[in-house]
């Protein structure tokens, strides 16, 4: 099976990345864009058929390394 795992920031947690990306696409013209959050998305293969086992797995797997839950949440996906 195919997991994706996307983390991301919590809410009030300053995004430092976030605000240099807003700062430069309005800097080329990008009067629109507010509140940019950068995240990072983790693509891998569980070898679990079960989709509800592979989804706990992988939870698991968040909790102990891929995301600091202190001050990031994730959302995984499992096909």
């Amino acid at each position: 099976m195919k997991a994706k795992v996307q983390v991301f920031l919590k809410p009030g947690v300053l995004d430092v990345q976030g605000k240099a990306v807003e700062a430069a696409l309005h800097g080329l013209g990008g009067a629109d864009v507010a509140n940019v959050r950068v995240g990072r998305t983790i693509e891998f293969d569980v070898t679990e058929t079960d989709a509800e086992k592979a989804r706990a797995e992988v939870k698991s797997m968040c909790d102990k390394l891929l995301a600091n839950t202190v001050i990031e949440s994730y959302a995984i996906t499992v096909d």
